[in-house]
């Protein structure tokens, strides 16, 4: 028994998680299920040894295992008690919070004209139109003030905390946890 399985594993296993890494995108995960794959087979290598196609026996087990790993996210996701957690009171002023603590102080570093357009758009909530009949500038050049202004902050925050995203754009964790650059 021992020995189908350490065949099995060593025949099967880079395949096999190849096949539910393309599904899952996530390594930690793909370990995980990989996991509860062997579980199953070394639960029922009786019922394994006897199938007439290996491999499409193992894919069976393996879409399975795929398809409730993702089903238990979305019960997860879909869990009204985390929904509860934060109430939209809640959810504004952490992100009044956030924005006061970490984003302000990089805005105040940007230069006074991109300064200006970002507080008055992003935090005293007026739109880019207001924005260009309140510094008399056209419709089109308020619009531009604020991109750039958020392109530089961006810039800004990346450049202090030395942030890395995957080939997604996922922010990985920073080389410096504790920048402090603010």
């Amino acid at each position: 028994m021992v020995t189908e399985i350490t065949k099995i594993w060593a025949d099967f296993h880079q395949e096999l998680k190849a096949f539910i890494f393309n599904k899952t995108r996530n390594t930690v995960d793909t370990d995980d299920i990989l996991q509860d794959v062997f579980i199953k087979i070394m639960l029922n290598i009786d019922r394994i040894s006897k199938a007439e196609n290996l491999r499409h026996y193992l894919y069976g087990i393996v879409k399975n295992a795929i398809a409730d790993y993702f089903r238990s996210r979305k019960q997860v996701i879909d869990n009204p008690e985390i929904e509860e957690g934060f109430t939209e009171e809640d959810t504004q002023t952490l992100n009044e919070t956030i924005a006061n603590c970490c984003i302000k102080p990089f805005i105040n570093k940007l230069p006074d004209n991109y300064r200006d357009a970002l507080l008055i758009t992003e935090f005293q909530n007026i739109s880019q139109k207001e924005l260009a009949s309140k510094l008399n500038i056209s419709y089109s050049g308020a619009k531009s003030r604020v991109q750039r202004g958020k392109e530089k902050l961006k810039a800004l925050i990346l450049n202090c905390c030395a942030y890395q995203s995957d080939r997604y754009g996922n922010i990985i964790d920073p080389e410096n946890k504790n920048c402090g650059c603010s």
